[in-house]
């Protein structure tokens, strides 16, 4: 299981338009590539389909929020509080996306993709905010990602929300089309 996790830091009292329009958009690319959507911190009650009913009367993304219903429905949406000690492990590896990856913590995304292929979940964290990720969440994160690969550009969060399981999906795509995956180094 691949998963999108809208980190929320803007308010985590009230919904604000901005709430919104992140989880609209996030939705149809989620769908697209075959990713599951979390909401991780937003001020929303009730079942993952109520909620999704609820955002997709207020947005005409994304079909006016069709790709939000359908996550929903296959259960592919979630709902997540702050975490305290981590991260459901349903959800698999966690990884802090960033453009200042911790050299400790470093992955690479055809690395992601090899391990994807092997049926190795990840849930990757997207900071909705100023402020990005917070630090405790860095800290928590068993990987760090620069999705572009050590470049360290910094990329506006719905662009990250597009790219990321845009690259991750091609790299794995790819990685099939050519038969295999890459032998790890001895």
């Amino acid at each position: 299981m691949l998963t999108i996790a809208l980190y929320n830091t803007y308010d985590p009292k009230k919904l604000h338009e901005t709430h919104l329009r992140a989880i609209a958009r996030a939705a149809p690319v989620a769908h697209a590539f075959g990713f599951h959507l979390a909401l991780v911190g937003f001020p929303l009650t009730g079942k993952p389909l109520d909620v999704a009913e609820e955002v997709a009367e207020h947005t005409t993304i994304g079909e006016g929020g069709k790709y939000l219903l359908e996550l929903a429905r296959a259960n592919k949406f979630h709902l997540l509080d702050f975490p305290e000690k981590g991260f459901s492990p349903q959800f698999g590896t966690p990884i802090a996306t960033t453009s200042k990856p911790w050299e400790e913590k470093k992955i690479t995304s055809l690395e992601v993709a090899e391990r994807a292929l092997r049926g190795e979940s990840f849930i990757f964290l997207i900071g909705l905010g100023r402020h990005g990720l917070p630090k405790e969440i860095f800290k928590m994160a068993r990987h760090h990602l620069d999705i572009t690969d050590g470049l360290g550009v910094s990329l506006e969060t719905c662009t990250a929300i597009g790219i990321i399981p845009a690259r991750i999906k091609t790299l794995m795509e790819a990685l099939k089309w050519r038969g295999g995956l890459k032998r790890p180094s001895r």
